[in-house]
């Protein structure tokens, strides 16, 4: 590194934003995630040791998984390297690796890559680490957002350890608001400024566990809050933070884990027969911008899945949501959302429409050539009585407008694919169809 690089690196660190600068140098500044960095655990042993093998970091944004690689470029004696998978490609971890190789060789000294979003690289570009993370050249840190097991080569899985860094506590985003404004070397002490409780608290209750999200909204307070002439000071009031912070911040990608997490919670929910807690789902869905069409195919499916013939009304208002959702916007269309919502939460529950429908494939794919009863097969052409097609019982032409006869080909005859339970509706229809065959026995 010439001088000129030197000082262009020392005025990045000047000028870069807060939360970068906040970064922990070593493991015990580190906030949170005792899980994995507690007295003892492993990762936290591996650090101190300076033994870390090849590992995934996996949590949302803001919980430290950068901050956590920092830590260890700061304490191993490895040579550490750093890309991210949005600007890097295969021409960047070819010069990696090529420079790995001779670290070793001369200096028998180990080469750290950490490669932020990992799930950026597509499969080809992450097969390219495989082999220099299977013969030792370079020890892989990933970093992710998204789901590691769906995201990342299961090949680089087996060979790393997967560690889940959670969304960090109200407690932890305190200390680092508090550490910021107070810290004169890293932080925004040598602005002389000060915050009052009730604006750390809200800026960690609205941060949701994002450590970026509220240092972010401490270095907007303090640089645009002008000094106050009486305390001399630049005083970040509740109000201060109420500006810097004005929408709360949801993780929620609509392509990502929380996608697939809450629409799961909301169906389950809607299941499980909780309307607050599928109402609750609906609107985290609604505030973090989902498509209302998305949302009204799920409730549609909810309704015939897990309602079904319990209250076949449910269906009906979750068809009639999902075509006002089309004519109407938001923010309507999120009450038409939450009356089909909570109709289907409330609605007694029965799985049996699922069950016949899965049993019936399964009687297809094992016996799908059975013929069809030649009393039941089209008898509207000449020749048809020929080839025996006749002896239908028209079911009108007879009491109740019901006869018995068998419908099911002969291979399956007899078979009971629904089987309907005693929630509901459901139950009238259990009785109605136990009396037809208790009638004709």
């Amino acid at each position: 590194m010439d001088l000129f690089d030197f000082m262009r690196e020392q005025g990045q660190k000047k000028e870069s934003p807060l939360a970068r600068r906040m970064r922990p140098r070593q493991l015990s500044d580190v906030v949170g995630q005792e899980h994995i960095l507690g007295p003892g655990k492993l990762l936290t042993r591996a650090i101190q040791a300076d033994k870390l093998s090849s590992v995934i970091l996996y949590g949302p944004p803001g919980t430290g998984k950068t901050s956590l690689a920092s830590v260890i470029a700061n304490t191993t004696k490895a040579e550490f390297k750093e890309i991210n998978a949005t600007t890097s490609g295969k021409k960047d971890m070819e010069a990696v690796v090529e420079k790995a190789k001779e670290t070793l060789g001369m200096y028998g000294k180990k080469t750290i890559l950490f490669v932020d979003e990992i799930h950026r690289f597509n499969k080809a570009q992450q097969d390219f680490l495989l082999p220099y993370v299977e013969d030792g050249t370079v020890i892989l840190i990933g970093a992710t957002t998204e789901n590691p097991y769906f995201e990342v080569n299961g090949a680089l899985i087996s060979r790393s350890t997967v560690f889940r860094l959670n969304p960090l506590n109200r407690e932890n985003i305190e200390t680092l608001i508090r550490r910021a404004v107070e810290d004169p070397e890293q932080g925004m002490g040598s602005y002389n400024a000060v915050i009052t409780e009730e604006a750390v608290h809200f800026l960690a209750d609205m941060a949701e566990g994002d450590a970026r999200q509220a240092l972010n909204a401490v270095e907007l307070g303090v640089l645009t809050t002008p000094v106050d002439p009486k305390s001399g000071k630049i005083e970040i009031t509740l109000e201060v933070a109420e500006e810097c912070i004005q929408r709360r911040n949801i993780h929620y990608d609509k392509d990502g884990d929380n996608h697939y997490d809450i629409i799961s919670a909301f169906i389950k929910s809607m299941r499980g027969s909780d309307p607050d807690a599928a109402v609750y789902y609906l609107a985290k869905m609604l505030y973090a911008g989902e498509s209302v069409t998305f949302i009204a195919r799920r409730i549609m499916i909810c309704a015939s899945e897990d309602v079904g013939n319990a209250d076949p009304q449910a269906l009906q208002v979750a068809v009639a949501a999902a075509m006002a959702v089309e004519r109407v916007g938001i923010p309507e269309s999120q009450l038409i959302l939450a009356h089909a919502a909570i109709y289907v939460a409330s609605a007694p529950k029965s799985n049996a429409v699922t069950n016949a429908i899965y049993a019936a494939n399964e009687a297809v794919r094992t016996k799908g050539n059975a013929e069809v009863p030649l009393h039941l097969r089209d008898a509207h052409y000449n020749g048809s009585k020929e080839l025996g097609h006749e002896g239908y019982l028209y079911a009108h032409d007879f009491p109740g407008h019901y006869v018995k006869q068998q419908y099911l080909p002969d291979v399956l005859a007899g078979t009971v694919f629904y089987e309907p339970t005693e929630q509901g509706r459901e139950a009238e229809i259990k009785a109605w169809l136990k009396s037809l065959r208790e009638d004709t026995e």
